[in-house]
């Protein structure tokens, strides 16, 4: 407007001096645009330096052009982010495929290992389908970000189907990989056979007995209990795998995801590099073993052989008869030997060979045990063949007689040793390793020699040696002499003497003086050196307690105040204060959800006022109330805005009254329990007051508790309902009480926080998942889900189930209903959802129906990341603003359609972090919102009143101060 007031100025000037020649006589357009234009541009920089001026003056906030450029800012930033989270994992997959690969190359040279390459082929495969799925999920929020990738560049890694069609022609793409697999409603399908696909690989992993690895067990143990959570709960979003929402949560979970594939993978690796040469070590030494029965079988089957030939003709008598079936006997066993060896060697180092728990019992014993029975048994065959050879040959006979002799002893040291190795592997299988087999060997002897015939036996023993020395004569008594020396001897070893009188004094010559003097050499200087030290400390405390004289008077009131035994411990987020809001069915703020791709272009929805930027930076503290010892946990005004209530620690709630300066109207005494929350009813006549399992009804103006309700558990969240004055909902669990009149169950959804529509026509909540449709819990390391719950109260129905993967704790809805906003815990920011009614396409009987949906608009990213203190509120009388504040004490303003943020103040010099903050809705001539910190201080700021505005307020400017009104519920 400005721009063409002057444009029409300097035109009228140009034309009314008659001494300038008119230039439109000769091109009155074109001379005329050209003006324009150089007018129009010069009117652009002198506004920009305006604006650039104007910022320099204002230290909280960025420059106008910043504002107006800072909705794209931060639709950039969550693009940025939410790519770079997927390109984090997408290299955490190929990274994961990588070591797959290689430990497939590398278990190629293990004996049986077609089971585990198979597997891990298959778990290649799915991680191929996965990312694409992935993929696609991402570049469907990140457009700009993220670019889809063809079905036609996808390849299958499974090298088993593949080779299937190397004796026929080559397989199309569509048949390598499936496209029924790649559709976004088989993610919980693609995750349960992810979940199979790893305990598979993991199973296979542990056939191998040679080497086990825990880690790797753990590991993949907690990701498929993991993967079986996620697809129990996304199997119950079937059909809104497209809505923007569930896709959010599906990218969300890519961080959880790549957590444990980080956790396979590196420990995939140390398997790679230490497991698999532990098991192939394993398995060349056992196939060193055959191999090596094998030779010693062939040379002596050659040996046998070789012996035959001078026996095969001798069939006269049975000895010769005997020679010859010890020695062909021996010939058969070693040619089985060596052949049982062969073949056990070819078996165990085939790689398709099955697992030794899926091998029937008597193949085992036969592949392991047959070659090295049989060998024996040829052994001892040609022995006793050769034994006898010696006498049906007639030798003589000291060659039968040492022949004979030196085979009984080579025979009972093959028998007694073949007995020790059978019994190794007895004790081994009844002990489990525990023990070895001398340690049940001596065992066993103590327990013969504790019998009570080897005990008679000993006493027999005993008495006949005594009888023997007694009557032995001679011999006997020259035994006796000797023993008795040896008694002797060993009573002087085991007795010896007194050290004499003369090693006395050598123990007593240290001087006791010299001992004195060291000790006070030492204990005197450290007396000396505290001295010093403890008046160096005593100035230096008297110079510190001086200086924090003034600053600590505050806390020393407070602390003279407060209770015995009350000690804050710890910090809890306060509960977020019920809303009162309608539903707006005509916003023109409104989006589809369909549309989801406009929701960053379409978030400046109208002009802002002139004057909104300057009015906030008047925002400034007016009043501090120490009314609390303890805590603030909660402050609500009242929808009217006449009254301020808190509730603290200290087992007190305190209602004020609002004017130019907040005045006690009435102080709550709660006799037990703390006050967790308060809750104005509509009129702002009644106050609630929630305990741990109960509730108190007050009256605003006087303090008088009017109603006090014990409930059977723990209440965590009480919500009035729009419009009533004698009905409120009470979040119990995963129950939801309409007192006193009807419960709502919310299955395996644990409750924070509720909030009521304006129609009171639907409840929404928030809270985790106790248990996924089968039953399953995630992992220690992994998130449980949580839900915003939209549940019918007249047709009790669920309409809308929407994950999120952060700790929600509550949940606000606007004034006209149409806006949801969400807190969080801890540093993650608010999120601002629409709440809109489409078309139920499942109820075919009503085809009007109609169901809510909530889909994502904004989230409010501070500049810096914070800690954030308790929930998030809509700010201004038209719930205009979204407001934040961090434990540090800063508050964060933003306007809600845009996510701009509009004010931002820094922390205070005040004791105390902020716990909780409120806004007054009912005006906004001034703002005004209070905050509750740590150390029970109530802080009221204000804007400057706007003398010239038209609208009126309901604060009380000048008011008589009332009589306080102390309020008492046992």
């Amino acid at each position: 407007m400005f721009r063409a007031h002057a444009a029409r100025s300097f035109h009228d000037a140009t034309s009314s001096i008659p001494s300038v020649p008119n230039p439109y006589v000769r091109n009155e357009a074109f001379v005329d645009s050209r003006r324009r234009q150089t007018i129009i541009s010069l009117l652009d920089v002198l506004s920009e330096l305006s604006h650039d001026s104007s910022s320099d003056n204002d230290a909280n906030l960025p420059s106008t052009s910043e504002d107006e450029r800072d909705v794209p800012t931060v639709d950039e930033k969550l693009q940025v982010a939410g790519s770079e989270s997927f390109n984090k994992f997408e290299r955490r997959m190929e990274n994961l495929d990588k070591e797959l690969r290689n430990f497939a190359n590398a278990a190629r040279q293990l004996g049986s290992s077609v089971g585990i390459l198979s597997s891990a082929f298959k778990l290649r495969e799915r991680l191929t389908k996965l990312l694409f799925l992935f993929r696609e999920n991402a570049a469907t929020l990140f457009p700009r970000k993220i670019s889809r990738q063809p079905r036609e560049t996808l390849v299958n890694p499974n090298l088993m189907d593949r080779r299937r069609t190397w004796r026929g022609h080559q397989p199309s793409l569509k048949s390598m990989v499936n496209d029924g697999d790649l559709d976004p409603e088989s993610f919980p399908g693609q995750f349960a056979g992810f979940a199979l696909d790893v305990v598979t690989f993991l199973n296979c992993l542990n056939e191998f007995p040679e080497f086990t690895d825990e880690a790797v067990n753990t590991s993949m143990h907690a990701f498929e209990v993991d993967l079986q959570y996620w697809a129990s709960c996304l199997d119950e979003y079937k059909g809104q795998f497209r809505y923007p929402a569930v896709q959010r949560y599906i990218h969300d979970l890519t961080s959880e995801i790549g957590e444990h594939v980080d956790n396979i993978t590196v420990n995939l690796s140390m398997f790679t590099e230490i497991g698999v040469p532990t098991i192939r070590f394993a398995q060349q030494h056992a196939a060193a073993n055959l191999l090596n029965l094998s030779t010693v079988a062939t040379f002596f089957s050659a040996v046998t052989a070789t012996t035959l030939q001078f026996s095969y003709a001798l069939t006269d008598g049975p000895l010769e008869k005997s020679v010859n079936a010890f020695w062909f006997s021996s010939l058969v066993f070693s040619i089985a030997a060596a052949v049982n060896s062969l073949l056990g060697l070819t078996w165990k180092q085939a790689m398709y060979r099955s697992p030794g728990h899926r091998v029937p019992w008597w193949v085992l014993i036969w592949i392991k045990r047959s070659p090295l029975v049989f060998l024996v048994m040829s052994v001892a065959c040609f022995s006793a063949g050769l034994m006898l050879f010696t006498y049906a040959t007639d030798q003589g006979f000291v060659t039968s007689t040492i022949t004979t002799v030196f085979t009984a002893v080579t025979s009972f040291g093959l028998a007694a040793v073949s007995a020790w190795f059978a019994s190794e592997r007895w004790i081994f299988v009844q002990r489990r390793g525990h023990v070895w087999l001398e340690d049940v060997i001596n065992e066993a002897t103590l327990n013969l020699i504790r019998l009570p015939m080897m005990l008679e036996m000993r006493k027999i023993i005993r008495y006949c040696n005594r009888l023997i020395l007694a009557f032995g004569g001679l011999l006997g008594r020259v035994s006796f002499k000797k023993v008795s020396g040896v008694v002797t001897r060993i009573r002087r070893k085991t007795h010896p003497t007194l050290p004499t009188t003369q090693e006395g004094p050598a123990m007593i010559n240290l001087s006791p003086q010299f001992s004195m003097s060291v000790c006070s050499e030492f204990t005197e200087r450290p007396n000396s050196m505290e001295g010093r030290a403890s008046d160096e400390n005593e100035s230096s405390r008297r110079a510190i307690a001086r200086q924090r004289f003034k600053g600590a008077v505050r806390s020393v009131i407070m602390m003279q105040q407060a209770q015995s035994g009350m000690q804050v411990q710890s910090f809890l987020r306060p509960m977020m204060p019920p809303r009162t809001p309608s539903f707006d069915r005509n916003s023109t703020n409104g989006m589809s959800p369909i549309r989801f791709s406009s929701i960053g272009l379409g978030a400046i929805r109208g002009p802002r006022p002139p004057n909104l930027i300057p009015k906030l930076r008047t925002l400034e503290p007016m009043q501090d109330l120490m009314v609390h010892t303890a805590l603030v946990r909660h402050l609500q005004f009242s929808p009217n805005g006449k009254y301020l209530a808190t509730s603290s620690w200290d087992r007190s709630s305190v209602v004020f009254r609002v004017g130019e300066t907040l005045t006690t109207q009435a102080i709550l005494v709660h006799v037990r329990g703390f006050i967790g929350q308060v809750a104005w009813s509509a009129s702002g006549h009644l106050l609630l007051t929630r305990l741990t399992r109960g509730m108190k009804i007050w009256t605003a103006e006087d303090g008088i508790c009017k109603k006090t309700i014990e409930r059977p558990h723990s209440v965590s969240s009480v919500a009035w309902l729009p419009g009533s004055e004698t009905q409120f909902f009470s979040v119990e669990g995963s129950d939801v009480f309409k007192l006193v009149l009807d419960s709502y169950h919310f299955g395996r959804i644990q409750l924070h926080n509720v909030a009521v529509t304006p129609d009171g026509q639907r409840l929404l909540g928030v809270g985790p998942l106790l248990a996924a449709p089968n039953g399953l819990h995630p992992s220690r390391s992994a998130r449980v889900e949580k839900r915003i719950i939209v549940f019918n109260i007249e047709t009790r129905i669920f309409e809308n189930h929407t994950p999120v993967v952060n700790d929600v704790r509550d949940i606000t809805i606007s004034k006209r209903g149409g806006n949801v906003l969400i807190s969080f815990e801890h540093k993650t920011p608010a999120q601002l959802w629409k709440m809109e009614l489409v078309r139920d396409t499942k109820d075919r009987e009503h085809p009007f129906a109609q169901i809510a949906r909530l889909t994502l608009r904004h989230t409010y990213l501070p500049k810096a990341q914070i800690d954030f203190a308790g929930p998030s509120y809509f700010g201004g009388k038209d719930d205009q603003f979204v407001l934040c504040a961090g434990k540090a004490g800063d508050i964060h303003i933003w306007e809600r359609d845009t996510a701009t943020l509009l004010h931002y103040v820094k922390p205070q010099p005040f004791n105390g972090d902020l716990t909780c903050v409120a806004w007054n809705h009912s005006t906004d001539d001034p703002f005004m919102l209070a905050t509750g910190s740590h150390d029970g201080t109530v802080r009221i700021w204000t804007t400057q009143p706007d003398c010239t505005s038209d609208d009126g307020s309901y604060i009380e400017r000048s008011i008589s101060t009332p009589a306080l009104s102390p309020g008492f519920c046992g």
